[in-house]
Parts: structure tokens; sequence; C-alpha cells
């Protein structure tokens, strides 16, 4: 083959930092697959011109990138404080769950507030609450009806609007909360092609956003973020249930001992291997970058075993929403996800073996054999919905690129999420052949393939006026 495409695949937070026109140019030249919008602070003004400014881009430069849209899901958070607390070891201190009643103690205890009016039912005696990502720790030590009274562990400055976290407390909030939907709104009216669902807890929870979707007649695709000790209690009835996971290494950093969370990282990618689902690894992959030149060398073997483990993407997020250097961010991602892959290549590790549980991914599983047999080969695919390039994707050929063909504009976008997957965008004719034949004809006017080059077809045949499965060989002419 002429070219190599870089298998794993890149998505970037946009901020402050690449939200310009000329920014947002040079991310996706640097290779961005996927853009991911943060709607944890974010107006829908904003969210619809820079929706509309992502695509204008896209079709300048010629890469028609995906977009994603992280909803924020249900949350904990302290509230306005007049001036920041500072909070000494063993301090007695309050989280108050309605307003104005800090003043019912006689003692001089000071006190917060807090959004969630079932703290005091689902917390227990002995709890911890960690504040502002884990920087302010507390040992739960009395419940009230209207506040939960705390010692300090781990002492600091408590400003205003803080986030909680509750290591193993499963609380009572809604998954898809009112302000999501109102988001999901705005993000289907302009055409996003990936929802982030924050805070999965179960797979009922997904199944709540899809019916959303149903109802909006979407075919937008669902990526839940597990980020909590619930989510990885129900790993595999979440994976099932989604579209791709993302290993949201954030908060699952604070609610999990930080020694787990390599094996939960390992866990989570095995499970998405064996039940096809796509897998993120994201949150803090270049963090030093946000203001330093050049990762550190622990962030460069962090990013390396995510590759080795044939993840589908890595993700940044400070690094590119108000770093100093997105786009080295972008080009030291794709420097170092190459040299992986080739070692990959090189030493012929097999990938984990994936349950097939239909005839069709058996048929898919044989196409990946025969281009494992030869080197130097492609696999050609198409798909209306991206179903089976997904199939041929989570059976991660050892070196064959995967050239899905689609002839419908978001499927090709969200091809961009899958390893190894190349989209190309064409219409389909009636007849399987001719499809095959003009799609080769556009690979070889593209440069992509030259005469003597094996391609591995999987694709529909017509027979008798009857669709099979089939796997052909073809060499280009």
């Amino acid at each position: 083959m002429p070219s190599s495409i870089r298998r794993t695949k890149i998505i970037f937070t946009l901020g402050p930092a690449t939200e310009s026109e000329a920014m947002l140019e040079k991310m996706l030249r640097a290779g961005a697959d996927i853009v991911r919008l943060n709607m944890a602070h974010a107006k829908h003004e904003w969210t619809r011109n820079i929706i509309r400014r992502v695509r204008a881009v896209s079709q300048r430069v010629g890469r028609d990138v995906a977009i994603m849209m992280d909803i924020k899901g249900p949350e904990i958070r302290t509230g306005d404080v007049a001036a920041p607390i500072e909070l000494q070891p063993g301090e007695i201190f309050d989280f108050t769950v309605r307003p104005g009643t800090a003043g019912e103690n006689v003692e001089e205890i000071r006190s917060v507030g807090v959004n969630y009016q079932d703290l005091v039912n689902d917390i227990s005696v002995g709890d911890i609450v960690l504040v502002d990502s884990g920087l302010l720790r507390f040992e739960v030590i009395e419940k009230r009806e209207r506040h939960i009274r705390c010692k300090v562990l781990t002492p600091g400055q408590l400003t205003s609007r803080r986030h909680l976290n509750l290591p193993g407390v499963k609380v009572n909030l809604p998954s898809f909360t009112d302000k999501d939907r109102a988001d999901a709104r705005v993000g289907l009216e302009e055409g996003i092609d990936f929802i982030a669902l924050s805070f999965v807890r179960e797979g009922a929870d997904i199944e709540k956003l899809r019916e959303f979707l149903r109802a909006h007649d979407s075919r937008v695709q669902i990526i839940a973020k597990i980020e909590d000790q619930s989510a990885i209690e129900n790993l595999d009835d979440i994976v099932r249930a989604c579209d791709a996971l993302m290993v949201a290494r954030g908060d699952l950093g604070i609610e999990c001992p930080y020694e787990e969370l390599p094996i939960i990282q390992r866990r989570a990618v095995n499970t998405c291997h064996a039940l096809g689902r796509p897998v993120i690894i994201a949150t803090h992959m270049l963090e030093s970058m946000i203001s330093q030149p050049m990762p550190t060398r622990a962030e460069i073997t962090d990013v390396s075993n995510a590759v080795y483990e044939r993840a589908d993407c890595v993700m940044l997020s400070g690094e590119t929403t108000v770093g100093r250097y997105p786009t080295e961010c972008m080009q030291i991602l794709d420097k170092i996800s190459r040299r992986i892959e080739t070692d990959q290549l090189e030493s012929h590790e097999p990938p984990r073996p994936m349950i097939l549980t239909s005839d069709k991914m058996k048929v898919l599983r044989s196409a990946v054999v025969m281009a494992n047999e030869l080197p130097g080969s492609a696999i050609l695919t198409f798909t209306r919905r991206g179903f089976i390039a997904q199939g041929l994707a989570a059976l991660r050929p050892n070196q064959a690129s995967i050239l899905a063909f689609t002839p419908h504009d978001n499927t090709y976008r969200q091809l961009r999420l899958l390893r190894a997957v190349e989209p190309w965008l064409m219409p389909f004719n009636s007849d399987p052949d001719l499809t095959i034949e003009s799609a080769i004809k556009m690979l070889k006017d593209a440069g992509r393939v030259e005469p003597g080059d094996k391609l591995v077809v999987a694709t529909d045949l017509l027979a008798q006026d009857r669709l099979f499965d089939s796997v052909q060989l073809r060499t280009v002419t």
C-alpha cells in the first residue's frame, strides 16, 4: 500500500485555545479525528456556532471529522461562600442540604450548602467525602435531618461551587438530567455524531438516553463514560448497552483507590475487546503539556500503554482547551501512536480474542484471518450504518487497514472512532460488484492503492436475487 494510516484515533477537546478557525484548521491538519465539546459550562449559542465552524473548517480542509457532545450528567456541588474557608486537620465541618440550616447548632461549627437534597439519605457514617477533585477529604461522623457532620482528614482551602465525590456511595441522581436534555436537543439539531453520557452507573442509564434519541429519530451513537465504583461493578452490562466506552480517568482516579486505576483501565479495555465495543482512554494523557512544550517520560509511557492495549482512541482534555501547546500535543500523540503500532506489527503480538456471537462475525473473522496472512494487504468493506466496519475493527487485524465505504455522511464521520478504520464516502450501486469496482477506482485515483495490491473484500454478494455474506480476495489491476 502506498501510504499507512495511524490506527489509533485522536480526540481533542475544543476550548479557548483551539476554537478559532485558524487553530481548528491546524488541529485537523495535524490529524484530529473527533472534536469533543464539553457541555459542563457551554452556552447553547456558543455550541451552535462552534459546531457550524467545525463543519465549515472540515469542508475547507477536506477532513470531515466527527463531533462528540459530552453532556454534564448528574453532579453534586457545594454552594457559594463569601470568602475562602481555611480548613484545619481534625476540624468539624458540616455539609447542609437545606438553605439557612447552618445556624441550627449551638456550637460554632462552620458549614457550606450542598445542591443535592438527598445527600443525608444516601450517605452513611464512616463514608468519605472528597471535595475539589479530592484535594479536600472528610469523614462522615454524624448524620442529622438537614446536614452531615464531618471531620477534616485532609486540610486545605474551600472555595465556592466545588465538586463533591462520594466514593462507594450510590446516589439517587438521574443519569440524564434536564440540562442534558436541553443540551442534547441543540446537538441533534446541529448534527452531532456522538453523545458522551457522564457518570454512567448501569446499563439502564444508557437506555434512558437511547429512548430520548429514538424519540428524536436520531442515529447519534452513545459513548458511556465510566467514572465511579458503581460503573466498575456493572461494567459488562454497561459495555453491552453502549455504542462505545470512555475510561474517564479523572473522576475514576478520585472515586477509586489510585493503585486500582491501571487494573480498572486494563479490565475495561479487555471487556470492550471481548464484546466488540470501541474504547477510549481519556484524561491526563499529556497533562504537563498544558504549560510545558514537551511531555514527561511517564506521560509518554502512559500513551504508549493505551496504544499497546489496542484502544480505539486516546483523548486530550485540558491540553487542548486551555493549554499553550495544543497542536504539539496532537503531533506527539500521532508520533507515539505510530511508533508503538509499528512495534506491535514487528513483534507479531496477537490481539485478545473476541467473543463471536453471530454467523456474521464469524464471516468477518475469516476476512481478518486472510488479511493477516497477506502482508501488505488491506480490508475493503461497505457499510450503511457502520456495523460491518465496527465488527472488523473489533477483530483487530494485525496490520491491515480497514477501508470502509459508506453512502451516508453521518456514518462516514462515526467511522472515525474505530481503530484502523479509514472511512470513504461514496454512493452505492444496486449491483454489489459495480460498487466494489467503483470503490477500487476511487482508491486508485486517490493513490491509496496501486496495481498488484491485495484487497480482502468483506461485503454482501448478490446471487439469484438474494444477498449473501461473502469474503473475496482481489488484486488491484
